[in-house]
């Protein structure tokens, strides 16, 4: 439908847009499985159309779930930055925090994990599997510690850089 200037009305623009923009995230399945398929790395099942921690159906195939893919080609979608003096006094505390949290959400989403945390001169760099996570830890930490939090997303891609500073 064009209207009398010779455009498309803007719902139909939109709907174009979200028709011709490549998926941007190449971890992401193409095609879902025929059937189930059990990752050989962390044991997560694919089946009807999600990752789950379940017992493993008879009928699974062996294959590598998108997490265990990251980890293993070194590729995170999130970056979060812990900066600031707080940051070299209370380590181990921050640590358990971001790892309470990895745990909570991967009890629920099986493809939500820390990859790596590193030291870093600025403080602490944690990578994972999911730009969610990465997210989520940022904002306990808010909340638990006060300090600032800013978020950027790269256009394009499904990769988040979080920095938390206090």
């Amino acid at each position: 439908m064009k209207t009398a200037i010779g455009r498309q009305p803007r719902h139909e623009q939109r709907h174009e847009q979200r028709r011709t923009t490549p998926r941007s995230d190449p971890y992401r399945l193409r095609r879902k499985p025929a059937g189930a398929v059990r990752c050989a790395g962390c044991g997560a099942v694919f089946h009807r159309g999600r990752w789950s921690w379940r017992l493993t159906p008879q009928h699974a195939v062996s294959g590598e779930c998108p997490a265990c893919r990251r980890i293993r080609e070194r590729l995170p979608a999130g970056f979060l930055r812990m900066t600031g003096a707080f940051v070299r006094t209370h380590r181990e505390e921050l640590l358990k925090r971001a790892r309470h949290c990895e745990a909570q959400e991967r009890a629920e989403h099986p493809l939500q994990r820390i990859m790596a945390i590193e030291t870093q001169t600025y403080g602490l760099l944690v990578t994972t599997t999911d730009p969610h996570l990465a997210r989520r830890i940022g904002e306990a930490l808010r909340d638990a510690y006060q300090g600032e939090l800013r978020y950027h997303y790269t256009k394009g891609e499904r990769l988040l850089r979080v920095t938390w500073s206090h």
